[in-house]
């Protein structure tokens, strides 16, 4: 079971007061929930306030709500690290179970209008509540870069969530955003939503969740494990709508699941993303390509050793999933390159039939991100014909990864499992996601499980004194195991869980963030799952690790799915 932390206890007791003289003041309490939790979580329709912004120049009124929706939140500590090593300062201590939702004016009285979700979970790192649809604030919804101005326009409820994750401190000094903490936060905003559909604006049976990089891989890891019972006990302790009983008579009385999962570059998979990244790039790796962390060099030779250790692991693992391509064989490390080369062609010659200037063999491809725009030769890409009937003759994909890697360098080694291991000074990737609240991390795989060398870190078995498998087996003294399954998307699709319809998801052509391997084993889980009705999946050409590039796409890929389903 996770940790217990302070409650709120105070604050939960007048929400109840709260919520009953609300109750009475609608006309009784025939509606009311008989959970206390649920009932010190009502929904107060009247309670807003109203924002001013303009959407393509039309000025909109757009009614604000804050809510706390989770009964017993926990009190977070008041300064908070930040992603990229810096701090913040909340001024809210509940903001990391808060959610804020706007409703355009003219959709107050609709509750068929969408919920458009957001989790805003860069890296896997925790996040405060926060919204851009601010006083004043400017949007357009034709602009392919404005999913914010698009949700208005389309009359949708937007939804902010803050949640904790990785990094997270609370105000006890424990470190309260371990797996599955922002898995579960999420599910518990739903939950609210839920308990509060008919007092609320929109239908929380038409959510559309949404975020990039690891609010991607949360999003996808939320989606995949609708109604899980797995989570129960994690959502009951922060006094999730819709928990009831304890220990064996635990039991949930509302849903978790979502319509849509909207999912940019999604670092998923946790588990298994380092041996992936590492067997898509391994044959790449060299001193010269792989950098120094906080400015200390490794030895000569070690992290390209490091590397092909690493992926040594993966084939196994992804032979086991028993997932098959769209011809009906089966996906192996033989063919799941020639499955992503399949998704390139694609892209590549949807590119060119919309008349994109694709450069042939022996030309340049101009790339710019991160404001920075640089020449880089075609030498993997073969096309025939002319014009926007142009075909992909051949790709070249050992040059295409080395033309990626070109552009922006290989992750170090260890990508995701870092902390702790021989040669790494710092607490990096989302080792610190993991492990107990009274722990800064826990290694999660088990080449960084047998290579921590970091004395009295409580991780490895350098500290430990057991090996990999057997501290995973006991569960007993700790919940790692369990912890890298509720965050792994690919360990509830195609089971009992119930999950999200429709899945669009995107990862840039040329992202070296995450491993094509990781994506494409994704896309191909998602569409063997039996709940799912659709699934679209592309690497957007010359896309970089990012997300909301293409708006209009996107919300017309919305609008479909909402307009089939009335």
């Amino acid at each position: 079971m996770p940790t217990h932390f302070k409650r709120r206890a105070l604050v939960s007791a007048l929400a109840l007061i709260a919520t009953a003289s609300m109750i009475t003041a609608c006309g009784g309490s025939d509606d009311a929930p008989t959970d206390a939790e649920d009932a010190a979580l009502q929904f107060d329709p009247a309670s807003y306030t109203t924002v001013n912004v303009t959407v393509d120049g039309v000025a909109m009124k757009v009614r604000q709500y804050k809510v706390v929706y989770v009964a017993k939140p926990i009190r977070m500590a008041a300064t908070q690290a930040t992603l990229g090593g810096g701090s913040t300062t909340l001024a809210d201590t509940f903001a990391y179970q808060s959610m804020v939702i706007s409703v355009p004016e003219a959709s107050a009285s609709d509750q068929k209008k969408a919920v458009y979700m957001l989790v805003n979970n860069g890296g896997w790192f925790t996040s405060a509540v926060a919204t851009t649809i601010n006083e004043g604030q400017a949007f357009a919804s034709t602009n392919d870069t404005d999913n914010i101005g698009a949700a208005l326009k389309a009359g949708y409820v937007v939804a902010n969530v803050g949640t904790r994750s990785r990094g997270a401190r609370a105000a006890d000094g424990s470190w309260a955003g371990k797996a599955p903490s922002p898995v579960v936060d999420t599910k518990a905003a739903i939950r609210y939503l839920r308990l509060n559909d008919a007092r609320m604006p929109g239908s929380a049976e038409r959510i559309v969740l949404t975020g990039t990089s690891g609010g991607g891989g949360l999003t996808a890891a939320v989606s995949a494990s609708g109604n899980s019972a797995d989570y129960l006990p994690y959502l009951a302790e922060i006094g999730a709508a819709g928990t009831t009983g304890a220990g064996a008579t635990l039991a949930s009385t509302l849903k978790d699941d979502v319509f849509a999962a909207v999912a940019y570059c999604p670092i998923n998979n946790l588990g298994n993303a380092d041996a992936g990244y590492e067997w898509e790039y391994s044959a790449l790796r060299s001193d010269g390509n792989t950098g120094a962390i906080d400015g200390v060099a490794y030895s000569a030779g070690q992290q390209p050793a490091a590397s092909r250790a690493i992926a040594a692991a993966f084939p196994a693992y992804l032979n086991g999933l028993g997932l098959a391509r769209e011809d009906g064989k089966a996906l192996t490390d033989a063919n799941l390159r020639d499955a992503t080369l399949a998704q390139l062609k694609d892209e590549i010659e949807r590119q060119i039939a919309r008349g994109t200037a694709v450069p042939p063999l022996g030309g340049s491809f101009t790339v710019t991100q991160r404001g920075t725009t640089g020449n880089y030769p075609n030498d993997w890409l073969t096309l025939t014909g002319t014009g926007t009937s142009a075909k992909v003759a051949a790709i070249d994909y050992a040059k295409f990864l080395n033309f990626v890697t070109t552009i922006t360098k290989l992750k170090t080694v260890v990508a995701f499992d870092a902390a702790g291991v021989t040669g790494n000074p710092a607490v990096s990737g989302e080792t610190n996601l993991f492990g107990s609240a009274a722990a800064e991390y826990s290694n999660f795989t088990e080449w960084s499980w047998n290579n921590n060398s970091k004395a009295k870190d409580a991780s490895g078995q350098d500290d430990t004194g057991q090996p990999w498998a057997s501290y995973l087996a006991s569960t007993a003294t700790n919940t790692l195991a369990q912890q890298i399954k509720l965050i792994n998307p690919i360990a509830y699709l195609n089971t009992s869980a119930d999950s999200a319809p429709y899945w669009y998801v995107r990862h840039g052509m040329i992202d070296r963030d995450t491993a094509f391997a990781m994506q494409t084993l994704l896309y191909h889980a998602i569409r063997k799952d039996p709940s799912v009705k659709e699934v679209s999946f592309k690497l957007p050409y010359l896309v970089p690790h990012s997300g909301n590039y293409d708006v209009q796409e996107a919300f017309a890929w919305i609008k479909a799915k909402l307009d089939s389903n009335p």
